[in-house]
């Protein structure tokens, strides 16, 4: 019986201890989330400024608009989620045009996010990648200049890659070995310009 207690005793100990771990373990990653969190949500909205002025070059001011947001808290898209909208302003305060972050839902690896710049006759005027977990030397290759360069001077709504372009006006070259990912990019696209022409902020 001795033996018994003393086994039942050790394995109590194990236990208490395995609690002890876990718990210290979870309050320090809590710890650390909480500290790292403004940290890097304050690097992302930087980046993503960085973006919008990459992406909309003439553009000095970009602001909110309540009605833009109001439509986009009730619009649906297809393989795509437009997050943010912006009117992008030049620095005599006049409107040039729209700057919008976009997630692509459907990338090979997650999501795609990406900002673009739209003019006011609904012409991009740039795109860049604000975060991808695409597969390195192919559906990451998004992020180069030579995929990127591709949508300035597109005008949608639709915007196709290749792949699908099927005498489209409107199209991109795909990466090669990365159809997944562009097809992904080409529904963000749309989704953003779509956006903006249905609800009349952009002409074509």
């Amino acid at each position: 019986m001795t033996g018994e207690k003393k086994q039942k005793s050790s394995i109590l100990k194990d236990a208490l201890m395995l609690f002890l771990i876990t718990l210290i373990a979870g309050s320090l990653l809590g710890l650390v989330n909480e500290v790292t969190k403004e940290p890097i949500a304050n690097s992302q909205q930087k980046a993503k400024e960085e973006a919008y002025q990459v992406v909309l070059a003439d553009g000095k001011n970009f602001d909110e608009n309540k009605d833009i947001q109001t439509k986009l808290e009730t619009a649906t898209f297809d393989g795509a989620e437009v997050t943010e909208v912006l009117e992008a302003k030049d620095a005599n305060g006049q409107l040039i045009g729209y700057v919008e972050s976009v997630t692509a839902k459907e990338g090979y690896g997650g999501d795609v996010k990406i900002a673009i710049g739209v003019s006011l006759d609904g012409t991009m005027t740039g795109f860049s990648v604000l975060s991808h977990s695409e597969t390195a030397g192919l559906g990451a290759n998004c992020t180069t200049d030579g995929f990127k360069n591709q949508f300035a001077g597109l005008k949608g709504p639709k915007v196709v890659c290749s792949k699908d372009a099927d005498g489209a006006s409107a199209s991109f070259d795909a990466l090669s070995g990365a159809t997944i990912t562009s097809r992904a990019v080409a529904k963000a696209v749309t989704a953003g310009l779509s956006f903006l022409s249905d609800n009349g902020y952009t002409k074509g």
